[in-house]
């Protein structure tokens, strides 16, 4: 995907599996901000070993997350889970798979200048991140990602994550609180906990 789509093919010094090793190292480390990933590549020999760079400046980073489709990263994503099905094997994995998913989205901030397709507000840009998370046995990792504007409201994207799996239990908060969608996943047996903000339709729903 990366040769196809030529993103490192003027590159010199980020390129994507660079970008890539340096943003697995900073979600570890729990780094809040493109300063803070600049800063920590100075100053740490290990890291600047682990990723092959001896400096990165923040605006360098900001730019390369123009450069890279969105859908590179949805690949590895699901490779990833692929994976864990053939370390658990398919009856471990499934059984893994479809307990708990954790769904929620997080807004991501951006320059409106550079990102005006990114609809947010008048005064800056931005994007939706809405993630579903798979949990069990105290750990969890990402099921599935979908990056949108910012300004949709949530429930917007609830089909797309909800797991068409009677074993899966989805859990999320009141920004996808919808009454249609809700009768009918009831209606297709797909089990849901959210917050019910009806004393009516909680009643209805028993």
């Amino acid at each position: 995907m990366i040769d196809h789509a030529e993103i490192d093919k003027y590159v010199k010094k980020l390129d994507l599996l660079t970008f890539t090793r340096l943003f697995i190292h900073a979600q570890l480390k729990g780094l809040p901000s493109l300063r803070r990933v600049s800063e920590n590549v100075k100053r740490k020999k290990m890291v600047q070993r682990q990723v092959g760079l001896e400096s990165i400046s923040k605006s360098q980073l900001s730019r390369k997350f123009g450069e890279i489709p969105s859908e590179i990263f949805q690949v590895i994503m699901h490779q990833l889970i692929q994976k864990l099905h053939l370390i658990l094997g398919p009856k471990k994995a499934e059984k893994a798979l479809g307990k708990i998913h954790l769904i929620d989205s997080s807004t991501l901030s951006m320059c409106l200048s550079q990102y005006e397709w990114a609809d947010f507000r008048d005064t800056k840009s931005g994007i939706k991140m809405h993630t579903s998370l798979v949990f069990c046995d105290g750990e969890s990792y990402p099921n599935d990602v979908i990056i949108t504007p910012a300004r949709p409201a949530d429930e917007t994207q609830l089909d797309a994550v909800i797991v068409q799996d009677k074993n899966a239990l989805h859990v999320f908060d009141r920004g996808y609180f919808n009454f249609e969608k809700f009768d009918f996943y009831c209606a297709k047996g797909i089990r849901f906990v959210t917050r019910i903000i009806s004393v009516d339709y909680a009643i209805r729903s028993l």
